[in-house]
Parts: structure tokens; C-alpha cells; sequence
């Protein structure tokens, strides 16, 4: 850029940062600023628009438009050449803005008069505040140097957004993160909790945009980036040792975008236009996340993410905000990410009281240690890390999917009132925490817990479970960086049978692929993971590692009972083979002088419509078979569950999935074999005791969910329910739901 451009970028800069530092209101400090912009630039019109909502921009300050308009022109993002901006986040520059595509004339601003139009939003990380628009009377087309002039000032015009600067008397804004906000997301896990945010990922804010001395910025910026190079070198060296060449190559793409010229060269050109260092990153920052959003290739978005990230490592370093400068954790933390994987989760235990993840799914790893430890969780939260800061009130609502952030006191009450008729329900279970779940017509139905850390275990006895009927093993390898050894798997395998105390332990062999992914796995592209190379199908194709874990479970078990469950098969052949490789290694374990199990009981997870019509055979060699609810109804309905579109169309309760099941539990019976039913659906008491009257008397849930379903099976007669359930099946209904809630209802 020219040596004039910049000067006089600087000038314009170094006359706004002493408009920042004026003690003058908000709306004040606007009107300047759009003066200074439209003088220094020599232009007709400077005007900002500020959203007043998610979905309204309101003229805020202007200069050189009808002064009764601000604060009276608004417009829905999308509308007109403002809007228009707001919405595709991109430069509108031309020199007949009443001809230009999507125009709105406005007669209460007066600017039928002016013909050329340069407008460009005002955003911080990829979050758009506003638009900024400067206009004359000439036609003309602004030039590459004024355009880039104007988002560096639409920069600081961010920064300052950000920090408040035009609140006050007269402003007619709000403060930014200061509001009440309502958050509507989806379920991960069920539980309300009440707490103060703790971010995962604290923001940093740059209090200083504007900097006098260009060459003081570059020294930093350059000090900065040579202390990223050598952590991102560091980090590349450790990485070779035990990693994939496709791994390297990710890393060496990070490292390549870490000494990228062009990178540093546009932070270098925002330096000498007048902005600090760090401002200098975020305005880049900002750029490529808004790239991120309109490109469509996976790989390339994941690059434009490295490149964000390295940003954020950075700003770290120029600011002193690192990790360890981070706020202290709360009395009360509840967890703000955009998302964390299991390790990041486990590092802060069960002091959370709750997680609320702008992206995530319901199957992810920190949902599944979220119902491990009945923490609730909230995922899909959108822009709640714009909104949320270390420290905020916050109540987390799992059952609704629903985050109130900075509530109000009504808010709040009746939240806590929800809170209180919930421990006082888990102390009406914990008074039958020791009897059996044993239904009014003496049925009895066997209540198992789900685990898969050895932090679940207390629960065991806490909850009133009668065993674990399923350990998930996967979550062993999927909180390292590097596959275990057979020895430390063996040694926690046995310690989970320690700590259950002889109670029955049922270990589902290692189930990643769809959403669980390694860390040190080659990922694989698959257009639909969830129907691809995953669990059962990995442990064939791997016969090493299911090898190695088979070898650790029969020494964990160390002359005990031994409990093993195949996930997903398919079809017979796929159980037979993983059958025959545990009794393989169950001869060559004694071979070698190993003690071997008292008992081995071996079987299947039925999570494929398929395998309920396997051969009898299947039934017959099985010495169990457990219903995976959760894969099964998904596939039953072809309904991700991962898609909230489609996910809570279907029901549990529908008179198709129950048919299916009554199928499956006829076969068990015919052929005398232990049927169970483990999923999110187990743990609800409408649907357990619905399962239970269909004939199911073992079912396996999340600790939390075993008061509950007691309770409810304590009350209830079978053969009645079963008559309801029929009742609705034969009347045509959809689903055994509207009918089966009125018939408790009037019980109760």
C-alpha cells in the first residue's frame, strides 16, 4: 500500500483512538466517529448500523444522511444493500447504488442524492455487529486502498463494540453481555443445574486496537510468531514418534500455515495502516472465518481451521491471556465450549455441574461421559460463546434442551423450584434404592447401570443397580493419544470388577468408528459413518486388537466371571467369528499358564433390524443378547440421531418399533435367551414400563434413571399395562404413548 495511504490510515486511526478515549456517551462518541470517517476520507455520508436484534440493523450514527432517521431506520438482515451485507458478510462497492441489486430506498434518510455506495461489515470472529457505509454524491467506484482503509477501521469499530464503548446516555444500545439471553439447543443429557460459566476457551479481548508506533507492533508481531514456530516444531517433533504418515502430513500442513508469508504479510500491512499487533491478528482472523462459512470442501474448511486456530495461539501469546492466566474455576462451574473432547473433559472431573457445547451430538464422547456422570448437557447452543463470559449467572435445563443465560430473579425461581422437586424425588428413590424393582404383579425386572469409567463404579451401589449390564470399553483408548497396553487394559478391567464388588459386569468389546474416532486412528471418509466401517467390523478387520483387548479382559478377570458383549453385528457369521476368536484366546490363555475364567458368558448387541431375523442358530448360541435401543430405533426408522430434523420424529412408543420388539423378545423366548434392553429409552419409566410389559425383564440405563423406573415399576401391574398397550395397538394409533400417559395419569 502506499506510503500516503498509510499515513493517512494512521491519521484516521490515531483520531478515533482519541475519540475512544474522550469521556463522552456512547451516542456522542458515534456521532464523532462517523464525522472523523466521512472528513479524513473525503466522503458525503459515513454510517453505522448496529443490530438492535439477531435479525434487525438500526442506523445508529450518521453523517451526512437525515439526522431523524437515526435510531428510526431499521431493516431485517437481507434487506437492502445494508442487510445485504449483514447477511453474506461481503463488500458492496459501487457507483449507481440505486441500480445495484437488492437496493431499498429509505426517503427518511435523504440519500436518493448519493450515487456511490462502499459498505463492509463490522465483525470480530467471524460474528457480525454491524455495517459500515460511507457514500458520495460522485459516481465512482472506491478504490482497493480505500476499501481496505475501511475494514481496518470496521476493525476497530468491532473492538470498540466489544468493549462498550458506545454505551451510555443517548446511545439507545444495550450492553453487549450484560442482557439476559435464551439459548435453545438440544438434550445431550437430562438434569438442571444452576451455576456461573466457566469457558473452556476464554475470549481474549484486545483493549488496545489502535497503536502509535508501527515498527514497536512489528517487533512484537515478529517475537510472537517466532515463539508459535517453535511450539508448533515442538509439538511436530513429539508427533513423529508413534503417528501415521497421514497424521504427519496434517501436522505438516499446521506448521506450513504457522510460517505462511502471505499470512503475515496482510498482518504486517494492518500494522502499518495503525493497528496494534493483536488487532492486526483478529482482523485476519475474522477474514478467514468468514471464508470458513462459504467453503464448501470438508478439507479445506479443516485447513482454514488450523489457520484459525494458530490465530487464537497468537493472540494468546501477544496478549498474556494464555491458559494459565485463565479465570479461576467457580463454586458452581458450568462448562461453555464450542466443543471437548473426552480427555479435555475428564482433566476437569465431576466438579462440573453442568456442560452446554455450541456444537457436539448426542452421541459424542463428552455426551457419553456427561450421562457417565449425570452431569446435564446442552448441545447445539449457537452463538452462545459470543454472548457468554467467565463468571455469568447461567441454568442449564437438559431435559428442554434450554439455556438461560443472565436470568432474570422470576427466571431463576422457578428454575430452582424444578431443582428442588428433583431432590426431593432422588430422596423418595434412595429410600428404595436396596429393594427390587418388583411390579404390583410380582414380576421382578432386573435394573442394570451403563459405564464406562471407573468413576461410575460408587454408583453401582449409590443407585441401586444390580450389575453393570454394559461397560463401554472404547472410552480407554479414546482419552489417550496412543493405543494402551494389553497390561494397563488387564489392570483396569480388573479393578472395574474390584469395584463392582462380584457383581455381574457385562464388557462391550472396543465400538468406535461413526462418531468415535481414535485419536492416533487413521479417519476414514465415509459418507455415512454411522452405516460404515465401525465397531464389530473394525475388530475383525483388526484382529490384532481385538486380540489384544480379548487377552486383557480374560486376564483382568483373574479366575473371576467374565462377561463379554460383540457390538452391532449384523448377521450370524460376524458373532460366530468374534465367538470363536474369544474362545481362541481363552485356549491359548491357558496354554501360557494364565488363570482363566470361572465363567465366560458371550453375546450380542441386536442393534441392526437384520440381525432380528438371524438364524435360529444365532438365538441358540448366543448366551445373551442385549437390544442397543439407540442404534437399533435409528436404523428401524432411518432417522439419524444425530439430525435434529429427523430425531424426535419417530417414537420410542410407535406401534411399528413395538411390533419389532415383541418380535425379538418371541425369538429369546422360543429359544430361552437372555434379552435385555440398554439404551437412552431404558432409562425413561413410561418406556421402561412399557418394555417390561412387552415381556423384557432386564433392562440397563444411565445411574440416574434407575430411581425413577423403580419407582414407577413398583406401582404398576403388568398384565393392566400390557392391556392398555394392546388397547392402543389394535385402535390404529401411531404410537402406545397418548393412551398409556392418561392411563397413569388417572392411577395417580
Amino acid at each position: 500500500m502506499p506510503e500516503r495511504s498509510e499515513s493517512e490510515s494512521r491519521k484516521l486511526l490515531g483520531r478515533l483512538r482519541d475519540t475512544l478515549a474522550e469521556d463522552s456517551a456512547g451516542q456522542a462518541r458515534l456521532d464523532r466517529i462517523t464525522h472523523i470517517i466521512a472528513d479524513q476520507m473525503g466522503t458525503d455520508v459515513c454510517s453505522i448500523y448496529l443490530f438492535r436484534d439477531t435479525e434487525t440493523l438500526e442506523l445508529c450514527a450518521t453523517e451526512g444522511l437525515n439526522q431523524d432517521a437515526v435510531h428510526q431506520t431499521r431493516m431485517r438482515v437481507g434487506e437492502g444493500l445494508v442487510g445485504r451485507i449483514a447477511k453474506t458478510k461481503r463488500v458492496v462497492n459501487t457507483e449507481d447504488a440505486p441500480s445495484a441489486k437488492g437496493f431499498r430506498f429509505m426517503p427518511e434518510t435523504g440519500e436518493e442524492i448519493f450515487s456511490s455506495f462502499l459498505g463492509l461489515p463490522i465483525q470480530r470472529l467471524g460474528e457480525t455487529l454491524g455495517v459500515l457505509v460511507v457514500q458520495s454524491k460522485d459516481a465512482r467506484i472506491y478504490s482497493d486502498d480505500e476499501v481496505y482503509a475501511l475494514e481496518v477501521v470496521a476493525m476497530v469499530l468491532a473492538e470498540m463494540t466489544e468493549l462498550g464503548a458506545f454505551l451510555g446516555e443517548g446511545a439507545a444500545l444495550s450492553a453487549r453481555h450484560t442482557q439476559q439471553a435464551l439459548f435453545r439447543g438440544a438434550c445431550g443429557q437430562e438434569g438442571a443445574a444452576e451455576g456461573q460459566v466457566y469457558l473452556h476457551e476464554p475470549r481474549v479481548v484486545v483493549t488496545n486496537p489502535i497503536a502509535d508506533d508501527p515498527h514497536a507492533e512489528l517487533r512484537r508481531l515478529q517475537d510472537a510468531m517466532g515463539t508459535l514456530r517453535g511450539s508448533v516444531d515442538d509439538m511436530l517433533s513429539a508427533a513423529t514418534l508413534g503417528t501415521d504418515k497421514d497424521q504427519l502430513k496434517v501436522f505438516e500442513a499446521y506448521r506450513m500455515f504457522a510460517n505462511s508469508r502471505g499470512w503475515v504479510r496482510r498482518m504486517e500491512e494492518d500494522i502499518a495502516l495503525g493497528l496494534s499487533a493483536e488487532a492486526a491478528v483478529e482482523k485476519e482472523q475474522s477474514a478467514t472465518r468468514a471464508r470458513m462459512e462459504r467453503v464448501p470442501d470438508a478439507y479445506l474448511r479443516e485447513r482454514l481451521h488450523d489457520l484459525d486456530d494458530l490465530s487464537n495461539r497468537l493472540l494468546r501469546l501477544l496478549t498474556g491471556q494464555g491458559a494459565d492466566t485463565g479465570a479461576e474455576m467457580p463454586d458452581k462451574p458450568i462448562l461453555v465450549a464450542r466443543n471437548i473432547g473426552p480427555g479435555e473433559l475428564l482433566e476437569y472431573g465431576k466438579k462440573l455441574r453442568g456442560i452446554v457445547l455450541e456444537e457436539g451430538s448426542v452421541g459424542s464422547h463428552a455426551a457419553i461421559v456427561a450421562r457417565a456422570w449425570a452431569i446435564p448437557l446442552v448441545i447445539n447452543a449457537k452463538r452462545i460463546l459470543t454472548e457468554a463470559l467467565n463468571g455469568d449467572h447461567i441454568l442449564v435445563d437438559g431435559d428442554q434442551g434450554v439455556v438461560h443465560l443472565r436470568p432474570e430473579d422470576a427466571v431463576s425461581t422457578a428454575f430452582r423450584d424444578k431443582i428442588a422437586m428433583q431432590m426431593q424425588a432422588q430422596e423418595r428413590y434412595a429410600s428404595i434404592r436396596k429393594k427390587p424393582a418388583q411390579t404390583l404383579s410380582g414380576e421382578v425386572i432386573a435394573l442394570d447401570m451403563n459405564a464406562g469409567l471407573m468413576a461410575d463404579l460408587p454408583s453401582l451401589d449409590s443407585s441401586g443397580a444390580e450389575g453393570v449390564g454394559l461397560f463401554r470399553t472404547e472410552l480407554q483408548f479414546l482419552t489417550r493419544n496412543q493405543v494402551p497396553k494389553r497390561s494397563e487394559l488387564a489392570a483396569i478391567y480388573g479393578s472395574v470388577m474390584d469395584a463392582a464388588g462380584g457383581k455381574r459386569v457385562t464388557f462391550r468389546t472396543l465400538d468406535i468408528g461413526s462418531d468415535k474416532v481414535l485419536p492416533y486412528m487413521k479417519p476414514q471418509d465415509e459418507p455415512n459413518p454411522a452405516l460404515g466401517w465401525r465397531a464389530i467390523r473394525v475388530g475383525l478387520d483388526k484382529k490384532g486388537v481385538m486380540r489384544m483387548q480379548l487377552q486383557a479382559l480374560i486376564r483382568g478377570a483373574a479366575g473371576r466371571p467374565l462377561t463379554v458383549m460383540f457390538p452391532f453385528i449384523a448377521q450370524f457369521e460376524e458373532f460366530r467369528e468374534a465367538r470363536q476368536h474369544l474362545l481362541d484366546e481363552l485356549e491359548r490363555e491357558d496354554k501360557l499358564g494364565h488363570k482363566l475364567p470361572e465363567t465366560v458368558e458371550i453375546g450380542a448387541m441386536l442393534e441392526t433390524p437384520s440381525l432380528a431375523y438371524a438364524p435360529r442358530q444365532f438365538y441358540e448360541l448366543a448366551d445373551f443378547i442385549s437390544i442397543g435401543g439407540n442404534d437399533l430405533k435409528q436404523f428401524f426408522f432411518a432417522a439419524d440421531r444425530e439430525n435434529e430434523l429427523v430425531r424426535r420424529r419417530y417414537d420410542t412408543l410407535n406401534v411399528s418399533f413395538l411390533t419389532f420388539l415383541e418380535h425379538i423378545i418371541s425369538r429369546c423366548t422360543d429359544t430361552k435367551t437372555p434379552l435385555s434392553f440398554c439404551g437412552e429409552d431404558a432409562g425413561r419409566p413410561v418406556e421402561a414400563m412399557c418394555f417390561a410389559a412387552m415381556g423384557l425383564r432386564r433392562l440397563s440405563m444411565r445411574p440416574a434413571s434407575i430411581g425413577p423406573v423403580k419407582s414407577l415399576l413398583r406401582r404398576i401391574d403388568l398384565a393392566e399395562a400390557k392391556a392398555v398397550i394392546d388397547e392402543a395397538r389394535v385402535s390404529g394409533d401411531q404410537s402406545v404413548r397418548p393412551t398409556v400417559v392418561n392411563w397413569l395419569t388417572g392411577r395417580s
